[in-house]
This record gives C-alpha cells, sequence and structure tokens, in this order.
C-alpha cells in the first residue's frame, strides 16, 4: 500500500527511470544466468559487450575530465578492411593536431573559445575532412562554407553561411560574434567582412581536391541514372580513405572545450552536402542546431543530416534537457540523436561536454570520428565503427 502510494506522488519521469533501471538490471541477472552458447556467436557477442563497456552503454557517458573534444564527421563511417595503414595514420594525426592545437591555448591560459577556433582551424586546413580546404561541391561545381561559434559565459554566438571566399570560415564566425551587433552573416557579405577584418581570403580553387570531385561526379551519375530508370551506382567514383560509399563521411568539422576558469564554448565548420544546391544553408552555422554553448549546461557539436537537425533544434534541445529535465549530458545527448531525430528522418552524431568535463559522442549514423583530450593530457582518437559502434 505505501509502495503504491509512493509511486503515485513520483513524477511520471522518475518512475520511467525507475523502471528502466530496474528492467535493466533484471536483464543483467537473467544474462549472467544463462551460459554462452558454443560456436562463433560468443566471441562476438563478448566483443561487442566490452565495446558498449568502454562507450558506458546507452545513455552512460564515454568520459571524464575532458578538457577538450573534436569530431571530423559522421556518416557511413571508414572501413577498416579498405583503410590502408597510411591513411589510418592520416585520420588519427588530423583529429590529434587539432587537439594539440587546443590543448596549446588551454595550457597557457586562453579560454575555451580560443581552443575550439584553433582546433576547428587545423581540421578546415586538413584535406581530409570537410570544411575549408577539401570542402565538398555544390550542384554548380562550386564551393559554400559555413561556420558558427558559441561563447558558453555570455551566449554570445556568431556565425556565417554560403562563404565563398574565407580561408578559415571558424574565424570569420569569431569576427562576427566579437566585433558586430549580430549573429549570422551570410553570402557576399559575410566574405566581404571577413576580408575587410584582414582574414585571409582565397581563391574557388583552393578548397578543390580530386577526391570531392568525384564525389561530385558519382553524385551526378547517380542523379542520372534515377532521372533515367537504370538507378545509380552509389560507390562510383568513390576513392580513397578507405570508402564504403561516395562519400565516406559527412565530414562536418566541430569543437567543445571546458576552460581553467570552467566556461564552455562550441564550433562548428562544414562544406555542407555533395551536390547541393546553391544557396542551401544547413545546421552547422544555426545556433541550437549544429552548435550551442551554455555555461554550467553543455557544449554541443553536431553533424549529419543537417535539415533534421534543424527541425529538431538538437543541440539546444539538448541543453534544455539538461536544464529543464535534470538529464545528464549522456542521457540528454541520446535522447536528442538516438530516440528523436531518427524519426524526423534523419542520422548524424554530436560531441557533448559539459561543465564537469563529462564527454560523450553518440551517434545513429554507422560511425563518426572524433577524439577527446583529457585533463592531464591523455588524446583519444576514434575513427572505426569497432571503436565506436552506433548506439542503439
Amino acid at each position: 500500500m505505501r509502495l503504491r502510494s509512493l509511486r503515485r506522488r513520483l513524477p511520471s519521469r522518475v518512475r520511467m527511470t525507475t523502471v528502466f533501471a530496474a528492467a535493466v538490471a533484471l536483464t543483467a541477472s537473467l544474462t549472467s544466468a544463462v551460459p554462452s552458447s558454443a560456436g562463433t556467436s560468443a566471441p562476438a557477442a563478448e566483443r561487442a559487450a566490452a565495446r558498449s563497456a568502454e562507450r558506458g552503454g546507452p545513455g552512460q557517458p564515454e568520459a571524464h575530465d575532458v578538457v577538450l573534444a573534436v569530431h571530423g564527421g559522421a556518416g557511413t563511417a571508414l572501413d577498416p578492411d579498405h583503410t590502408s595503414p597510411a591513411e589510418e595514420r592520416a585520420y588519427r594525426a588530423g583529429l590529434t593536431d587539432a587537439l594539440r592545437a587546443g590543448q596549446r591555448v588551454l595550457r597557457r591560459g586562453g579560454d575555451s573559445v580560443a581552443a575550439v577556433e584553433a582546433a576547428v582551424r587545423v581540421l578546415e586546413d586538413n584535406a581530409l575532412f570537410n570544411a575549408g580546404k577539401g570542402a565538398v561541391f555544390t550542384a554548380d561545381a562550386g564551393h559554400e562554407l559555413d561556420a558558427s561559434i558559441m561563447r558558453g559565459s555570455d551566449q554570445a554566438a556568431g556565425a556565417v553561411a554560403g562563404v565563398r571566399s574565407v580561408r578559415n570560415p571558424i574565424s570569420a564566425a569569431r569576427l562576427v560574434m566579437d566585433r558586430t551587433r549580430h549573429v549570422l552573416l551570410a553570402g557576399e557579405g559575410a566574405d566581404d567582412f571577413a576580408a575587410r577584418a584582414g582574414l585571409p581570403t582565397v581563391t574557388q580553387d583552393y578548397y578543390w581536391t580530386q577526391r570531392r570531385w568525384d564525389q561530385l561526379m558519382a553524385a551526378k551519375e547517380k542523379e542520372r541514372g534515377a532521372r533515367d530508370g537504370r538507378g545509380g551506382d552509389e560507390s562510383a567514383g568513390a576513392k580513397g580513405a578507405g570508402a564504403k560509399g561516395a562519400d565516406s563521411t559527412k565530414g562536418t568539422v566541430g569543437a567543445v572545450a571546458l576552460d581553467g576558469r570552467h566556461h564552455l564554448a562550441a564550433a562548428t565548420s562544414t562544406g555542407g552536402m555533395t551536390n547541393k544546391m546553391p544557396g542551401r544553408v544547413g545546421d552547422s552555422p544555426l545556433i541550437g542546431a549544429g552548435t550551442y554553448a551554455k555555461d554550467g549546461t553543455v557544449a554541443a557539436s553536431a553533424t549529419g543530416h543537417g535539415e533534421v537537425f534543424i527541425r529538431g533544434a538538437a543541440t539546444a534541445t539538448i541543453a534544455h534537457l539538461m536544464e529543464y529535465s535534470r538529464l545528464g549530458v549522456a542521457q540528454a545527448a541520446h535522447q536528442v540523436l538516438i530516440k528523436q531525430l531518427p524519426q524526423l528522418g534523419g542520422d548524424g552524431g554530436v560531441i557533448a561536454l559539459d561543465g564537469k568535463g563529462t564527454f560523450d559522442a553518440p551517434h545513429s549514423s554507422p560511425g563518426m570520428l572524433y577524439g577527446y583530450l583529457t585533463r592531464d593530457g591523455r588524446i583519444i582518437t576514434k575513427i572505426f565503427p569497432s571503436e565506436s559502434p552506433a548506439n542503439e
């Protein structure tokens, strides 16, 4: 009788959490009581369990005492069977170099905003990723880049969209935040502002890479095949980078940081989608969709199907679940990325860091490239699905 009375007084969310925890405990006890079956399935199950334990399980944080994290995009992931040792080293080095750049800022007492800008600039200059050098092509064979940055201490933010001549769009976004009364500048106005502010400018051919050109040609061929009723070869033109398809990762880059004064910051930068309509803007430059930061809550940078992340207000929703529903960072990120956004028709991932250094990187896509730096200087990078399997 007293249990039923207590149950009526408890909020529904607490009741659900209690029931879920009990169900998990019961499942674990039943599983441990059943001997593993003979055959090849047991080792596979053990490996899957080990990976799950390393990640902390659904809704559990992946790491603690993290001060900086970066991502290099979510997508079909790198295939370890078709990724050469040199390619693997290149991807890991790219993520590590970005983390080292942010680490240098933090070590000399710099703030979280400067750290995420430094980390993202390194990724923008790396042709492996879809941001800056190596950005994907639009349908008319051009390049249009987007970026945003947000400071958690006062929720100041800056962004640029559709820029065509800025070498490092994240620095242009930082200048919009610091030097204007606006949040978002787009197109020619954003390019002119960046040039007047003294940022390095480039011509369109700076962004060009053979791999991205091949991906555009593959997308065009698939498009023609669909129009002609003969389908399309999604893997046509796929070269290098251990690609499983024409675009092995979406390649958007981002960073989140926590500095010594407990201030959070987040930043995101992208070249968008291969073969996108000229003028298309995704979630990366939109505060609350691709990027969000608020001290005491979360810094988050997203990567995936931009339209879905916009419609789902992905990063802001994570923050609101933490602030108003009192969910932990991993629970909130899991709820949005794994439970809500797939129902809107898209997949992707997010790196999310709270004010205590608790970190998680849930993703509904088969893979995501990311890495993180802990307070004691340890760097972890993950590029293969076996290192970071998709959450369920």
